[in-house]
């Protein structure tokens, strides 16, 4: 595993990237790499690694990186999620792979959850060389998130988010420190996430750069976090894993996103919530039908990116 930086907007990124030992998928261009960010509030050392690490065994390269105010990447102020930004991010970190040595960037793909997981939609809708994309129970519509915030913790919920968001964002107008929730907490508390269980499954898999709190302007950009109404421009293979339990990202408006695309799209749902995704048994039937997924669209010459061949 290298240690890599590069830049986004001017800040210095942090990633891993973890080349892959088999030449299974090698070309006369190079390995194919998949790039991979967390969710929610997530940095790279929280549960990526459990994808990243069997997805480089497999044959693929990995490149796992933090967005910028998280983890070890660096920007101000810290512990802000905004999703304009975030994407950004990602493109960033796609020109980044682009110029390494031995990755064939006809074929890279794009890998995210939860909110990323709606990321790498809009992602891939503006970057038509993308060759696919892997997309694990994704946010992928605001408006959705917050009738189904409403539905389990009431319109007290959505004011007191609603209340803290408009307090930080005035501090931040005034130059002040950041006012900051909780990313998870129990139900019923100021937490951005407080669905049953969803405390427990997310400290479970949280790694020591992580930090349970967020800039609480954040519950106020939510609604306008919409990847869904980018669906339509994918054109690439898009796998779309969906929880039928999810209580976080709205199930289905995942499925209205996956049915929307344009491209070759790949539908799988489990009967499970939000944070079993990331543990025991279910990551890795998760992970299985990314692998063959990934198989099919990354040894294949008929990927869309493929059509059109990047110099």
């Amino acid at each position: 595993m290298e240690n890599i930086k590069f830049t986004s907007k001017g800040i210095t990124c942090s990633a891993w990237y973890i080349p892959t030992t088999s030449d299974k998928y090698r070309n006369s261009r190079g390995r194919p790499c998949i790039i991979m960010a967390n969710g929610f509030g997530g940095t790279k050392d929280t549960g990526l690694l459990h994808f990243a690490e069997p997805l480089s065994k497999a044959g693929f390269d990995t490149f796992i990186f933090d967005y910028r105010g998280f983890g070890e990447s660096g920007g101000f102020p810290r512990q802000n999620v905004s999703y304009k930004n975030q994407r950004e991010d990602y493109h960033a970190a796609i020109a980044a792979v682009r110029s390494l040595p031995n990755i064939d960037r006809n074929r890279i793909a794009l890998w995210g959850t939860s909110y990323s997981g709606g990321h790498v939609m809009v992602v891939a809708a503006q970057d038509k060389k993308i060759s696919a994309v892997v997309s694990m129970n994704p946010a992928t519509d605001g408006l959705a998130a917050l009738s189904q915030i409403y539905r389990y913790g009431g319109l007290k919920q959505l004011t007191v988010a609603i209340g803290h968001g408009l307090k930080d964002l005035a501090y931040s107008l005034l130059s002040q420190k950041s006012h900051l929730i909780p990313i998870v907490g129990q139900p019923n508390t100021a937490a951005m996430i407080s669905t049953p269980g969803a405390e427990a499954g997310y400290k479970l898999m949280a790694g020591p750069t992580w930090r349970n709190e967020v800039c609480a302007r954040t519950a106020l950009e939510v609604a306008r976090n919409r990847p869904i109404t980018f669906a339509h421009q994918i054109l690439c293979p898009l796998l779309v894993q969906v929880g039928s339990n999810d209580q976080v990202a709205p199930p289905d408006a995942a499925r209205k996103s996956a049915n929307l695309a344009n491209g070759q799209t790949k539908l799988l749902e489990y009967p499970i919530d939000h944070f079993d995704f990331y543990i025991g048994s279910w990551q890795k039937k998760l992970l299985e039908d990314q692998l063959n997924f990934l198989h099919k669209v990354l040894s294949s010459r008929k990927t869309r990116a493929n059509q059109s061949q990047t110099p």
